[in-house]
């Protein structure tokens, strides 16, 4: 069994209705039980943008009710962001938030919305990438993840890409129990989920491949991983049941 915690049904400049057939078809091909994705219209999204991508990606969730999740939009340095996101869990059908590059993730301007998505009980999908080069200004990286981490520990937080660079993201949420990450990411190197395992253990580490981004690279991230069979399990879909329980608190909560 399989869940794709990460992936999108439209990105910048991409085409929506080919997109979502993309996602469908590697739904039946590799048979994953359910693909959770969010819409992203622009780089630094207006209001009206904000509701056109989570209205696109509710619809294609409603239609595809047992393949197709999501995680509603989120800009938060809008002045309506808590508006959307209560619109998104409430109406839309939503099972989480996503925040991407338009403002860092521990900026004071999250503050109310992590305060209601906790109310929510549902987990938060961060962006976090370290660069080398053509690092966005407002793009978060690990630092930015457990900054705002700290300030909420009931906030259940997914980490995406490694935090870009394992080596740099991973040793900086390794102590904080409300952090998961997700192994989507272009650029692999074969020991990345070793080497996360090992520092934070399987039980934190969640399946995501970025699609329509390659989903067979992402799987074989794991298949050929050294871990055990039962921390597969893990990954791939076990810890992904558990973080989406609204019920379910992070350790010491």
């Amino acid at each position: 069994m399989i869940i794709d915690i990460h992936a999108h049904g439209c990105t910048p400049g991409g085409n929506l209705a080919v997109n979502e057939e993309r996602l469908l078809r590697a739904s039946e091909k590799y048979d994953i039980a359910k693909i959770y994705i969010s819409n992203l219209l622009a780089v630094y999204p207006t209001k009206e943008q904000v509701d056109e991508g989570n209205l696109s990606a509710s619809r294609f969730m409603k239609k595809h009710p047992d393949k197709i999740g999501g995680f509603v939009y989120i800009s938060h340095e809008h002045d309506n962001a808590v508006d959307v996101l209560k619109r998104g869990i409430e109406e839309q059908g939503f099972e989480g938030v996503k925040i991407w590059v338009s403002e860092k993730c521990d900026s004071p301007l999250m503050d109310k919305v992590a305060e209601k998505t906790i109310e929510y009980g549902v987990p938060m999908l961060i962006h976090a990438f370290h660069k080398s080069r053509n690092q966005l200004e407002k793009e978060s990286v690990g630092k930015n993840i457990a900054n705002l981490a700290t300030r909420f520990p009931e906030l259940k937080i997914i980490m995406a890409h490694f935090g870009g660079n394992p080596y740099n993201g991973i040793p900086m949420i390794q102590d904080i129990k409300n952090v998961w990450i997700d192994i989507s990411c272009s650029m692999f190197h074969g020991d990345y989920l070793d080497y996360t395992v090992e520092r934070i253990g399987a039980e934190r580490i969640l399946f995501g491949t970025d699609m329509c981004g390659p989903f067979l690279n992402n799987v074989g991230k794991v298949l050929h991983a050294n871990i055990t069979e039962e921390e597969r399990e893990l990954i791939f879909y076990k810890n992904a049941l558990k973080l989406l329980d609204r019920n379910f608190k992070p350790e010491g909560i």
